[in-house]
């Protein structure tokens, strides 16, 4: 990791592994203009993934002691993060407490904030594809393969007490680390619900398959490994049968997207529902950019930078079309 200069002006960070071909590069200075911010800098740290502790303690020091330095979304190290450097933070939600994760750093008061902000974006995220009363009409359970901080956070949505009893009866969540899933086991064990947890230990893309196997129809398939973005790969074979009339979420919205091409070979076949993360990717951001700049980012306004992402996108589709 190279730390940045101290800031000459306002500046908000990306921590990630490789924030350069990020979207939000060129999105967040649009975004910005738009919510009439003075024109802040947004910079990417990168830091390879699970990172000697000292790397991240020096990160988070670095933000706290510059003073121009607002604060930071934190992607693929949040979970990393905290265990290296919670005693740095002055105060800690209730997510951030509970599944020990932080993917918001920010100031206010001349203390330094860590939020998750995961389980509110990934539940807006659900929102916005999972149709009311899913669960209840289709008998079909959640598959989560991953047991980071973006898995945690789907989980905490997915058995809130506000939605009563549309929640999966079941949640599976996989991972090729043992102590990765012996450490959401116990996170999640403090949630208070009756949806049925199951861990899976699976070593291998052919293990996923074989869980994958098992789900019902109408059952939520999620890759929340990170795979097909920083890392090449999808953490299911090219062999693996989606269920049929399920939901598919692939996290990621640039890179490979290996996994959600799986997917795409099987829609019409298996009716399937696929999602990419863009719309995750923009509820994480509005989020903690509302945090880091103590703006609300709700209503009309969220209406007014979607807008603005989509066009973006929209944009960077069709040039990219063009140029093949």
């Amino acid at each position: 990791m190279k730390l940045p200069p101290s800031a000459a002006s306002p500046t908000m960070y990306f921590v990630g592994v490789t924030t350069g071909q990020s979207s939000i590069m060129k999105l967040f200075p649009l975004w910005a203009e738009a919510l009439g911010l003075g024109g802040p800098k947004i910079v990417g740290i990168d830091i390879a993934i699970h990172a000697n502790p000292e790397t991240y303690r020096d990160c988070v020091r670095f933000i706290k002691e510059d003073p121009l330095s607002l604060g930071a979304l934190v992607t693929t190290h949040k979970i990393d993060l905290f265990n290296a450097a919670r005693d740095l933070f002055d105060t800690l939600d209730p997510y951030a407490a509970t599944f020990e994760e932080i993917s918001s750093i920010s100031k206010a008061g001349g203390a330094l904030a860590g939020h998750a902000k995961d389980p509110i974006s990934s539940g807006l995220s659900l929102e916005a594809f999972v149709p009311p009363g899913h669960w209840k009409k289709t008998g079909g359970h959640a598959l989560i393969m991953g047991a980071g901080g973006s898995a945690l956070a789907i989980c905490s949505y997915l058995t809130h007490p506000d939605r009563g009893d549309d929640v999966p009866d079941t949640i599976v969540i996989t991972n090729r680390s043992p102590e990765r899933l012996e450490s959401a086991r116990q996170l999640l064990g403090r949630i208070d619900t009756h949806v049925r947890f199951e861990y899976k230990l699976c070593p291998s893309p052919a293990d996923n398959d074989a869980v994958l196997a098992g789900m019902p129809a109408g059952s939520l398939v999620v890759n929340a490994t990170g795979l097909g973005k920083d890392r090449p790969g999808s953490p299911l074979t090219d062999n693996a049968v989606f269920p049929q009339g399920g939901l598919v979420w692939e996290l990621n919205y640039r890179g490979a997207l290996d996994f959600m091409h799986q997917a795409l070979r099987q829609q019409a076949q298996r009716r399937l529902h696929v999602e990419d993360g863009w719309i995750y990717f923009i509820h994480g951001w509005t989020q903690v950019i509302s945090e880091v700049f103590h703006v609300p980012i709700e209503g009309e306004t969220f209406d007014r930078l979607e807008k603005i992402a989509m066009e973006l996108r929209d944009g960077s589709e069709t040039k990219g079309a063009a140029q093949t």
